[in-house]
């Protein structure tokens, strides 16, 4: 049984009829964004809710803007010099454990390239992903506590202050082995044209 929190978009229904629209089956689906067709499934049976990323790869397959998907109409330009966004609007996620925080600080258009977070950690929380996109490597600077890297079969356990570069195609993990919680800017990189 899915649980669907109050206040975020449930965008399986509009990927599924964005992809039936264009009459693509899954499997082409998976071809033309470059993400996984188990990954297409589980979105759009409303099991994962897909990274600025992967919403970018999907709507450039669609040909759309990902306004266009999330609301159903192409979006007017405006021009704004200095776009705020409250503290409330911005979009958070969290582990499948709840034990880590994800805040997406990154603006949608950056995301085919790059994405940037604010994560917090409780005391022993972990963030286990699965591998992105080749060449996508992930930049993390610990702000408070200690924080283990696993990337590639190695090990590091990065210091308040310190920063951790490592690839981000392969399985790869942050564990807080501080005593207490741990807050991290995490900004993830990939290669032009992935």
């Amino acid at each position: 049984m899915s649980t669907k929190r109050k206040g975020v978009p449930q965008i399986g229904d509009k990927v599924r009829d964005a992809r039936k629209e264009k009459k693509l089956t899954l499997d082409q689906l998976a071809k033309l964004s470059g993400v996984s067709k188990s990954m297409l499934s589980q979105i759009e049976r409303g099991q994962a809710n897909p990274t600025f990323a992967t919403l970018w790869s999907l709507t450039q397959s669609f040909g759309m803007d990902i306004y266009e998907l999330l609301e159903g109409a192409p979006r007017e330009p405006e021009v704004v010099k200095i776009e705020a966004v409250p503290a409330n609007l911005t979009p958070t996620m969290s582990s499948p454990d709840g034990s880590c925080v994800m805040r997406i600080l990154s603006p949608v258009e950056n995301a085919a390239l790059c994405e940037w977070y604010e994560l917090s950690f409780e005391a022993a929380g972990a963030l286990r992903s699965a591998p992105h996109a080749e060449g996508t490597r992930e930049h993390l600077t610990v702000l408070s506590g200690r924080i283990e890297v696993e990337s590639a079969g190695d090990t590091e356990t990065v210091e308040a202050g310190g920063t951790a570069r490592y690839p981000a195609d392969c399985d790869h993990a942050l564990i807080n082995v501080g005593d207490g919680n741990a807050v991290a800017l995490l900004v993830v990189e990939r290669l032009q044209g992935l």
